[in-house]
């Protein structure tokens, strides 16, 4: 259940949940149920756990009544780091209205991400303060730069130059000049679903914890 820290003035968080998901036939990723609730309403309480704001979500309205503000980049299907851009555009960065320190940078596909979320949090307080952002890596020591927690004044600064607005370009156009630490973290946590059948070994996963929990 989502805990209600109240807003952290120091993190936000940009949730992609768009994407033609073409290897399941273009169906929408974000609403399939994995554990009881979609995998989108799963990396939302992730972000309200840590206490976001605000909370972005980059793509058309899928859930009118999750807590988030949702945001649109245009053209639709413009790539991550078109998303990302959108997202960043819509936050004021005004004196009155401050960008937080921090932003989760996060895809809604991620049946781990709650923990994987945790782990951020709790990782990014040990960086040196020349480090730009943190994202988990996988088991292969491969970065998923949509697990990480960036800088958002090094985040801006370097979709800002981007042209275009980032269309068509991936998320490492705006991170590879970014001072990233990428941190070693269980399979669990990075793995996605990408596929049919990676759906149903996410369900057979979170069946086991769902039979505790009703227990």
């Amino acid at each position: 259940m989502t805990q209600d820290h109240g807003p952290n003035p120091h993190l936000g968080a940009i949730l992609l949940a768009g994407g033609r998901a073409s290897r399941v036939d273009g169906a929408v990723k974000p609403l399939f149920e994995v554990g009881g609730r979609t995998l989108l309403a799963t990396a939302v309480a992730a972000a309200a756990d840590a206490a976001a704001h605000p909370i972005s979500v980059v793509a058309p309205v899928l859930d009118p009544g999750l807590p988030v503000t949702w945001v649109h980049e245009d053209p639709p299907f413009g790539g991550p780091a078109a998303a990302i851009i959108a997202a960043l555009s819509s936050w004021p960065g005004a004196p009155e209205a401050p960008d937080p320190e921090w932003t989760l940078v996060l895809a809604c596909d991620l049946p781990g991400i709650d923990a994987a979320v945790r782990r951020l949090v709790s990782d990014i307080v040990l960086l040196p303060s020349d480090t730009d952002g943190m994202c988990l890596g996988d088991a292969s020591s491969r970065p998923q730069w949509l697990v990480g927690a960036y800088r958002t004044r090094a985040l801006r600064t370097a979709a800002s130059a981007l042209p275009d607005g980032g269309r068509d370009a991936p998320v490492r156009a705006i991170l590879d000049d970014l001072a990233i630490t990428v941190v070693a973290a269980a399979d669990d946590l990075t793995r996605d679903v990408d596929t049919w059948e990676d759906l149903v070994e996410a369900r057979a996963a979170a069946a086991p914890h769902e039979a505790e929990e009703s227990s």
